[in-house]
């Protein structure tokens, strides 16, 4: 018995893009949001906490934050408060990511499939891209308000494929998280994996790229040349 392999080829026929920490700074400004709700009640926001709640919807955050410190407080009541210290942090420092702006411009040209995969709701989502001028760049936005189970699990990733009309594996996810990362991967889409910040500690076992930035030239490479997925069998 032997091992052999077998390659197919195919495009690239969508991407999806995580929004928080991703397309936007977002991620760093939760980091400043969780540290102020977190000094008020004389507790503080370290690093494996940070870790445990990055890349999940609000509500699965704020739990896992009430459980990790021993709150009192609702998930509803950090959430009000979250909102509040988030708005006036947006006004004066939201930014895209380094390359965003680009890579998005090139791959409208390539006349791909673009949408957004976030575990953000609905309104926030529309606001923070409407505020950086991205909400009329993409052909369809999925948020938390679309989905049953938030990432890591791969629901978000599955329903991009059919709202794209293609398959998974035909399908460029670009992550800034391992919990996101380990959504995309097991939907069956190419990942693409982008740390920033705090997040260059995860694991992003599955990648198939771990990038520098949006802006680093290998992402440009898998858009315009045919992706070859491997399978092995034996025989």
């Amino acid at each position: 018995m032997g091992i052999t392999s077998s390659a197919t080829q195919f495009e690239i026929q969508a991407t999806v893009f995580d929004l928080d920490g991703l397309l936007v700074n977002t991620e760093e400004l939760y980091q400043d949001v969780g540290a102020e709700l977190l000094r008020r009640r004389g507790r503080t926001f370290g690093a494996d906490l940070l870790d445990a709640m990055m890349g999940r919807p609000q509500h699965n955050a704020l739990s896992i934050m009430i459980e990790w410190h021993g709150l009192d407080d609702t998930i509803e009541t950090l959430a009000d408060e979250t909102k509040e210290i988030f708005q006036t942090l947006l006004t004066s420092r939201l930014a895209l990511m380094p390359g965003a702006k680009n890579l998005i411009e090139h791959i409208r040209l390539l006349d791909i499939s673009l949408g957004v995969a976030t575990s953000s709701g609905p309104e926030f989502a529309r606001d923070v891209l409407s505020r950086v001028e991205l909400l009329d760049a993409f052909n369809f936005i999925l948020t938390s308000a679309d989905v049953i189970a938030g990432k890591p699990d791969p629901e978000i990733y599955q329903l991009a494929a059919k709202t794209a009309c293609t398959q998974p594996e035909k399908m460029l996810v670009f992550e800034d998280s391992e919990t996101g990362c380990k959504a995309a991967v097991a939907s069956g889409a190419i990942t693409v994996a982008v740390p920033s910040g705090h997040s260059h500690r995860h694991s992003f076992s599955g990648a198939k790229l771990i990038a520098t930035s949006l802006a680093d030239a290998r992402i440009y490479e898998l858009l315009s040349s045919p992706v070859e997925r491997k399978s092995s069998a034996e025989s």
